[in-house]
């Protein structure tokens, strides 16, 4: 876990633990070079979701901003629902995007409801989404980096502190806003929350927030993919149906009403949120250095759980660091969630 993690590396020599950061650098060099030279995938990386491992989620989107693949990765993470106990869904934009955007998601996965829920009894009812959806902050923290509780992050609060033994995942989609508040408002909470935040443009929409918790919260449990989500949509193998259009064409299109709102809303695969889904599919989570579907990171000087892209040349795709540790998995996301499409159809 990323917490015994934090109190074993106290404990040992700043030169070992480089040295141990290297050599998982260094395997998955080897692993990326022996599948590019070979035909053959790398077998799936054990534990996770699609192997038994069952984790508390939530999800904080800016579904319904400028960028529609939050409509893809929610659409995504809905197929995958009954893998998940969905203890929220939050909205969290700042600016564009509201809590209405994830209930048009909820009402094309209550369609499907009946056809999913045939496939596994485990998919939630769509009552029980609807339940967990919360209205985050609607506008960027102060320079502070708080501000007032949200209903967001008041959420975030009380599921941290609910009676299970497990941590709790908060997949980051849009601005980190809410974290920041809840982190503010109860830093108790720390101990339970795994981040995992797709950086980049969403930290754009609110430093002040993402600044404040680097800042004054060293001890999150954090992944920060500011470049290694680019895998989902760049590089891999993009032929034929595994290209980003036909791929949607092919095994989205016309399944369900999930794949043809999901195509309606962007007619390619770009779903930049969905690496942090993947990550807890298919990987040990607690290992963020280790092999995932969602890729795989790297420690740094600053504290004692945060992690980030990999900065091996070996593993940037174009002139994005750490993205190959996402895309080298391409045919094997794409495929298992080609086949959970498949379970929007209705069976004769």
């Amino acid at each position: 876990m990323w917490v015994e993690g934090k109190r074993k590396e106290r404990s040992q020599a700043p030169t070992c633990c480089a040295t141990l950061r290297s050599l998982a650098i260094a395997v998955f060099c080897l692993l990326i070079f022996a599948v590019a030279a070979s035909a053959e995938a790398p077998p799936r990386p054990e534990r996770g979701a699609v192997n038994g491992d069952r984790y508390r989620v939530i999800v904080s989107t800016d579904i319904g901003g400028s960028d529609p693949d939050d409509y893809q990765s929610m659409v995504h993470f809905f197929i995958y629902a009954d893998l998940f106990d969905v203890e929220g869904l939050i909205s969290s934009p700042p600016k564009q995007g509201r809590a209405e955007h994830i209930h048009e998601t909820i009402d094309a996965y209550e369609k499907d409801y009946p056809n999913l829920a045939h496939a596994s009894p485990q998919y939630p009812k769509p009552a029980a989404l609807r339940a967990v959806v919360k209205q985050g902050a609607i506008d960027p923290a102060p320079a502070e980096g708080f501000a007032q509780p949200t209903d967001g992050s008041q959420w975030i609060v009380a599921r941290a502190k609910a009676d299970d033994p497990r941590p709790l995942y908060v997949l980051v989609w849009g601005s980190i806003t809410d974290i920041a508040q809840a982190v503010h408002d109860d830093p108790s909470i720390k101990d339970k929350l795994r981040v995992y935040a797709i950086g980049s443009w969403n930290t754009a929409n609110d430093r002040a927030a993402r600044d404040y918790l680097f800042r004054e919260h060293t001890d999150l449990c954090w992944i920060e993919s500011d470049t290694s989500f680019r895998g989902m949509y760049v590089g891999g193998n993009q032929e034929s149906e595994w290209s980003n259009a036909d791929f949607l064409e092919t095994h989205v299109r016309g399944h369900g009403a999930l794949g043809d709102f999901l195509v309606a809303k962007l007619g390619a695969i770009k779903m930049g949120d969905t690496p942090s889904v993947l990550y807890l599919l298919a990987g040990n989570a607690d290992d963020p250095a280790g092999p995932h579907w969602g890729g795989s990171f790297i420690k740094t000087d600053h504290g004692p759980n945060y992690w980030t892209d990999a900065k091996d040349p070996a593993l940037q795709e174009g002139k994005y660091p750490g993205a190959k540790t996402v895309n080298v998995w391409r045919e094997q996301f794409l495929s298992d969630w080609r086949d959970r499409m498949d379970r929007t159809l209705k069976k004769n």
